[in-house]
């Protein structure tokens, strides 16, 4: 049943993925009006909120924009990098929204910049426990491995959870910015929102699988003590 809920999901989450990337091809074709690149409106916002020591870099893939807080880097693919569009400023600026939650110390930023370790682990056991299950080896046969199973659901659940609120808050922080700055108004907001939706979307799939995994593999481990 557990791996029926990560296929159900997996294929929703492909669905998601396939409309993201149609949005972005979408608005990588309309033209922004200041004609100034995903890089440029990135170090644009950062100035604007008084940010100096992030570095902004290109990396490789589609779609593969990140912040990375440990080395303060605004990582954009070269799409967005040097994109002059809709689609570039949007994921360009969200990107630095999370630059700005950290400066600024964003508490659900922090609690899952935190968590990082400890669910590099629990995705480990979680991979065994997979491999497990496809060897024959059934883990709702075995109270302990039930009980480890739950905990290591339960942090990446904790932590897909955290992340909906850093996520939904760092597209709040862009879409302000384009719209107050004068970047994007109007059809070119309405575009930039679009696309920024969507790809929380993503983020919202991936909490409620790993939600809906926890309460299955808890409902299992209060059914196997009746």
């Amino acid at each position: 049943m557990l791996m029926l809920i990560s296929i159900v999901f997996m294929v929703i989450g492909f669905a998601i993925s396939s409309v993201l990337k149609r949005k972005f091809r979408k608005y990588s074709e309309v033209p922004l009006s200041s004609n100034m690149s995903g890089a440029e409106v990135a170090a644009a916002m950062l100035k604007y909120n008084h940010i100096y020591d992030v570095k902004i870099t290109q990396v490789e893939g589609q779609l593969t924009d990140h912040y990375n807080p440990q080395d303060k880097t605004v990582n954009l693919s070269f799409d967005v990098y040097s994109g002059r569009s809709v689609a570039a400023a949007a994921v360009a600026a969200h990107e630095c929204g999370h630059a700005v939650q950290h400066a600024s110390a964003y508490s659900f930023l922090q609690m899952r910049s935190s968590l990082v370790p400890v669910v590099n682990i629990a995705s480990s056991l979680q991979q065994y426990l997979f491999m497990a299950g496809i060897a024959g080896i059934g883990i709702f046969h075995n109270q302990i491995l039930l009980i480890i199973a739950l905990g290591a659901f339960g942090v990446t659940t904790l932590f897909s959870l955290i992340t909906l609120p850093v996520e939904f808050d760092a597209s709040r922080r862009a879409l302000a910015w384009l719209d107050g700055s004068n970047f994007a108004r109007g059809e070119e907001y309405d575009g930039a929102k679009d696309a920024l939706t969507w790809a929380a979307m993503t983020y919202v799939s991936a909490a409620l699988a790993a939600l809906v995994q926890f309460l299955y593999l808890l409902w299992m481990l209060v059914g196997s003590r009746d």
